[in-house]
């Protein structure tokens, strides 16, 4: 236990948590947006299950990753056509293709629903049209696909496993005490979940782009990149990522802010 508790684990462990918070705030936004799809009085439960149960999963999930990182790293298919494909497929890459179309299917099905209602009150009807237990296991499953992403990232920080489940657990603790908050917030400001979708629709072009050099990190090699048409796919960085979000954000506030404005300027007109 004293072998544990150094100075590099404690910084370890507190930059993971930070890590955890960052990658962990479109996964909590999916679950506030994805919750209110059960029925009303289950939807509290529904948060809470689902954090638990995903949380519970994802230490598995990085235990047996730690035990099976090599043998999940060597590619199982190269493709070798050059000027058409090219590259090497591994585990992760899998993961990241598959985990990067779901969402971006779940973000665009989303965004259709919402266009395509005729009344704010017929939406609201729609949302409870989801069992408890099916909202669940759609929390517990994308839960898992974003935390591939964070699980890889915290091995490339430490492989003490007592200091990765840690920062897990703590970040599922903030899950908890903030899902009903974020859940609340959407409800009195329904126009933020379109931008929760949208933003949602960025992360699967990010999870789309990491995909790329997946099999050459974990490999070393840089021939493995996947390339298409003799251009390799090239991930969107985290800093490029976040400021999207930023502006995004910035956009949504500055245009709400506006709306009211003229709202509020139009009824003292009619008032005149």
């Amino acid at each position: 236990m004293a072998d544990l508790l150094t100075i590099e684990n404690l910084g370890n462990l507190l930059m993971l948590c930070f890590l955890q918070a960052v990658l962990g705030f479109d996964n909590l936004l999916y679950i506030s947006i994805e919750s209110q799809r059960a029925p009303v009085a289950h939807q509290k439960s529904v948060r809470f299950w689902g954090i638990i149960i995903a949380v519970a999963l994802r230490v598995v999930l990085l235990f047996t990753m730690i035990q099976l990182i090599d043998a999940l790293a060597e590619p199982f298919f190269i493709f070798n056509q050059p000027g058409l494909i090219e590259g090497g497929v591994n585990f992760a890459t899998c993961v990241f293709i598959l985990g990067g179309v779901f969402i971006i299917y779940t973000a665009v099905k989303e965004i259709g629903h919402m266009l395509s209602i005729q009344h704010l009150d017929t939406d609201v009807d729609h949302k409870g049209g989801k069992s408890a237990a099916k909202v669940v296991m759609l929390i517990v499953m994308m839960n898992l696909i974003f935390s591939f992403d964070s699980v890889l990232s915290a091995l490339a920080i430490t492989d003490v496993f007592p200091i990765l489940a840690t920062a897990i657990i703590l970040s599922g603790l903030a899950m908890l005490l903030l899902a009903d908050g974020v859940t609340r917030f959407l409800e009195k400001n329904r126009m933020y979940e379109v931008l929760g979708l949208f933003i949602l629709l960025i992360v699967g072009v990010v999870l789309l782009g990491e995909a790329g050099p997946a099999a050459a990190h974990a490999m070393h090699d840089d021939t493995l990149a996947l390339k298409f048409f003799g251009h390799e796919v090239i991930p969107m960085s985290k800093t490029t990522f976040y400021f999207s979000v930023l502006v995004l954000v910035a956009v949504e506030v500055i245009q709400s802010g506006y709306s009211r404005k003229l709202n509020a300027e139009r009824q003292a007109e009619t008032r005149h």
